[in-house]
Order: C-alpha cells, then structure tokens, then sequence
C-alpha cells in the first residue's frame, strides 16, 4: 500500500530539491512531515492521494492533537501537506486539494513572561551611569519600561522624536503606523545623561538617539544583548530582553490603571485581543474593575 502513495512524495521531495532548489533542511522537513501522512494512510487503508479528503486530515490532524503534538506542530505539517497536493493536482493525480479545508487545532494561548516592579527597580536603580555605555542602557532601559517601546522602534529613534518639553516619544510602529508615547520623568532624566555624556564623544552629526562608542546606530541585536547582561549583573534568573520591558510596562500600567483600551493605544496594538493575550491581570481584578464600572452589574442589596 505505501509502495502507491511514497513514489509521489519522493517525486515532489525530487522537485523541490532541483526546481524549487530548495535547501537540504527545508526538504528533510517535508520528508518527515510527509512520512507521518503515508503512515497514517497505510494505518487506514488508504492506498491513493486521491482517497485522502478533508476528513480523513481531521482525524489525522486530531490524532496527532492526541499524541501531544503542538499546534504551531499540526500547522506546519498541514501546509507540507497543502504543498503536496497542489503538486498533485499539477500532475493531474488528484482533482482537489483536502488539506485548505483543515486547519490545526487553536493553540492555547501562552501569556509572556513578565518582570514584577521590584525586578523592575532592582535592574534601573543599580544600573550606575558612571560609563558612557551603562549611562546609554540606563536610558534605554529606562525608555523601555516607561514608554513601552518595540525593539524595533527604539531602536529607530532619532533625536528629532524626542519632544524633552513634553515629556512624549514619536514613534513609527508596525504597519507604519506612527504614535505618539509619554515618557515619564526617571526616563527623560536618563535620556538627557545619555545624551550629555553622549555630546562628549563629540559625535553630533549622528541622529540616532542610541550609538556605539565608534558613532553608528546601535543595532537591535547589541540592545538584546545588553539588557541581558545587565539582567544577569543584577542577578535576575529569566533572560532579560526588551519584549520583557515591554510586557512589564503594559502589566505594571494595565493592574493600575484597569484601563485595557489606554493600554492598547500606547503599545500601539491595532487590535485590542492582542493587548489582552500580551497583558497579563489576575481575573480577580478584572472582575472587581467589572463590578464597580459596569452599571448593570453591581450587586443588588437584597
């Protein structure tokens, strides 16, 4: 029975390796992807590709759910076998593709890990700017955390998008889409040091905010990298990285304030679910802030 279903996916393995030219791992994925769909069709007297329609994936896919399989897993293996097919009906073996009516099952939705306010205040009070770099990831630390900046949107700054009068951070965020920040009152302190001790450089033709010690725009990759050594200086265990301050930000601001659609605007999210999986509030707050808020659902008193 397999001998009728893995000639074809040795063929489409073939094309892909010398039409598509497609690299040796990417292939190797497909491979194994692919031999877990032979096996089950051989489990279920399933001789030909064309026997195999939407169903029989569901249950495919709800058996691999089963065996403990992640869903990112299921989603990856059902896009090789969507692939897969559409070389099928380019061979004319099959008249349709099974695989675009099945979809993985949800993954559960997994919430970031955060830093609490006292892992917070340990990494930005003990970080002394005594160095040009400790005084310029001081700020940047201190941007993060107030501001709740993107990686990537830090790292763009440029020194026109700093409005020191009041206290605000222009941004351009994803989508291109540009937004304007408060920045608190530790951060602008941290952020006019840096640039003080940054002018003694002399480097004043660079309009990045963030520099190396040589003058260049300092990447997203050496931010990583600094707020993680500042973590383990601090002895902080979790990995410190910016999606982390973000996070800390966006908790610390949300259990505060209860005010999900003010988070929302200031991390820039254009959809508000996306702010509710990034932050995490414990329910019992939530339903407190439902309670006294909501004019129809305050207990009665009998």
């Amino acid at each position: 029975m397999a001998d009728t279903l893995q000639p074809w996916v040795d063929d489409y393995l073939d094309y892909l390796a010398h039409q598509r030219r497609l690299s040796a791992h990417t292939i190797n994925n497909y491979r194994r992807d692919l031999k877990q769909i032979c096996d089950y069709c051989q489990r279920n007297e399933i001789d030909t590709w064309a026997s195999l329609n939407a169903k029989g994936l569901r249950q495919f896919t709800a058996f691999l759910h089963r065996k403990g399989l992640s869903s990112r897993s299921i989603q990856r293996m059902l896009s090789a076998i969507r692939s897969f097919f559409q070389y099928l009906i380019k061979m004319e073996l099959v008249d349709n593709n099974p695989a675009k009516a099945v979809q993985a099952p949800k993954a559960e939705k997994r919430l970031p890990s955060t830093l609490d306010v006292d892992q917070m205040n340990a990494l930005l009070d003990h970080t002394t700017p005594d160095t040009f770099v400790a005084t310029r990831d001081r700020a940047i630390m201190e941007l993060f955390y107030s501001s709740g900046l993107r990686l990537a949107e830090l790292a763009s700054l440029d020194l026109r998008d700093i409005d020191f009068g009041d206290h605000l951070v222009h941004v351009t965020g994803k989508g291109n889409k540009d937004r304007v920040c408060p920045v608190g009152s530790k951060a602008i302190k941290a952020l006019q040091d840096w640039l003080d001790k940054r002018d003694q450089t002399g480097f004043f033709d660079q309009p990045a905010v963030f520099i190396t010690q040589q003058g260049r725009r300092l990447g997203v990759r050496s931010i990583q990298k600094r707020l993680s050594f500042w973590g383990k200086k601090q002895g902080i265990s979790d990995h410190v990285h910016p999606h982390r301050l973000r996070h800390a930000f966006a908790s610390h601001m949300l259990e505060s304030s209860g005010d999900l659609r003010a988070v929302q605007e200031l991390l820039g999210h254009s959809d508000i679910s996306t702010t509710q999986i990034y932050t995490h509030v414990d329910f019992q707050h939530l339903a407190k802030v439902y309670d006294s808020a909501h004019p129809r659902a305050k207990k009665r008193s009998d």
